[in-house]
């Protein structure tokens, strides 16, 4: 009988626990942490931060190696090389990144499997259904850039072409509903793609991984069971929503805590060199500009790994949770979830002493 949403939470629980804490291995929740993050599993909560630069001061004393450098004026050509560049690398990047995620997602499918983390053989492993992942997240990434241009590019050159924007205050209220009206259907595109999103990593991905199917033959596989429960894979979503909204909030608050804690001792670092660096005549330059950048980029990633090694509960149960859901309407994955107990071998009974000789 499929298990409900609701019904799935228990196993899933247990199964963290298990896997996490049955025994505690620092050395796991590195692996995972890593893996987690690589796959997109990552949940955090969000922060911002804000710095006001005062504009009419001129630099001096210590703020002469903060102060900004005035950059020589730059010929038209150079700006659109380097804007191109800019975008190029952008690109690469993100491709980049979809890549290593399409194959960690399936490395993290097999740690919650076997409940041990192994990157480096499953990562070799993985390299077929992951290279056919990316190739799905790439047509649905362009779909959805595509659709967003049509559904707004096309209603904009409408109301452009109408005369809307020209003498905006004569169409004030229209303009105000036009965008309303841009706003949801965006946000259904959105939406959409999100939904396609997770279906695909928690139903597909499993799929994927124990037969070999393309993620089109397993969505047409996932598409007559969602019709016949849908029911039961809405409640999925709404309980995943509301699960998703609470672990963001401890992980967030967990994160914060984590992140002023890394922050005290680096700041302390940060002025120390500022110091030093002004006390030796230092002041920006491209040298220091590459430095600043670099040290940066480093800070940043220790402190999402960080996020991503707090989000480790997280990184585990929310794949647990959708494996028990969709193993009872899969039956490949419910045989690797429940294996079979392996058959029992009757006892041999003892070989009899021998009969005694007899005598005479």
């Amino acid at each position: 009988m499929p298990v409900s949403a609701l019904d799935s939470i228990g196993p899933a629980f247990q199964h963290t626990r298990q896997q996490l804490l049955q025994p505690f291995r620092i050395s796991q929740w590195a692996k995972l942490a890593l893996v987690g993050f690589l796959a997109g599993e990552l949940t955090s909560g969000g922060c911002s931060t804000s710095f006001n630069v005062p504009t009419h001061s001129t630099p001096t004393g210590s703020d002469r190696l903060l102060a900004l450098p005035q950059l020589p004026p730059l010929n038209p050509a150079l700006y659109a090389a380097l804007i191109a560049s800019v975008i190029v690398a952008v690109v690469v990047l993100w491709v980049l990144f979809i890549y290593v995620s399409s194959v960690m997602r399936f490395v993290l499918f097999d740690s919650v499997i076997a409940k041990y983390c192994e990157i480096r053989q499953s990562w070799h492993r993985r390299q077929g259904p992951g290279m056919r992942l990316f190739g799905w997240e790439i047509a649905v990434s362009l779909c959805t850039f595509a659709l967003l241009g049509i559904v707004i590019g096309i209603p904009l050159a409408v109301a452009f072409a109408a005369g809307w924007f020209k003498n905006s205050g004569a169409h004030l209220a229209l303009l105000i509903l036009f965008g309303m009206f841009l706003f949801l259907v965006a946000a259904g595109v959105v939406l959409i793609a999100l939904l396609v999103h997770v279906f695909t990593k928690d139903f597909v991905v499993p799929q994927m991984a124990l037969e070999e199917i393309s993620a089109l033959q397993g969505w047409r596989r996932l598409l007559p069971m969602i019709k016949a429960q849908k029911g039961s894979y809405a409640g999925y979503v709404g309980m995943k929503f509301l699960m998703t909204l609470g672990a963001a909030v401890m992980v967030g608050i967990v994160s914060t805590i984590v992140i002023i804690v890394m922050l005290i001792p680096v700041g302390g670092i940060g002025a120390a060199i500022v110091l030093g660096g002004k006390a030796v005549g230092l002041t920006w330059n491209l040298y220091t500009i590459t430095l600043a950048v670099v040290a940066g980029a480093i800070l940043l990633l220790l402190v999402l790994y960080a996020i991503s090694f707090v989000s480790v509960p997280t990184i585990v149960f929310f794949p647990a949770y959708s494996l028990y859901f969709f193993a009872s309407r899969y039956p490949a994955l419910h045989a690797v979830l429940y294996p079979a107990p392996p058959p029992e071998v009757p006892p041999i009974a003892p070989a009899l002493p021998p009969a005694p000789e007899p005598i005479g």
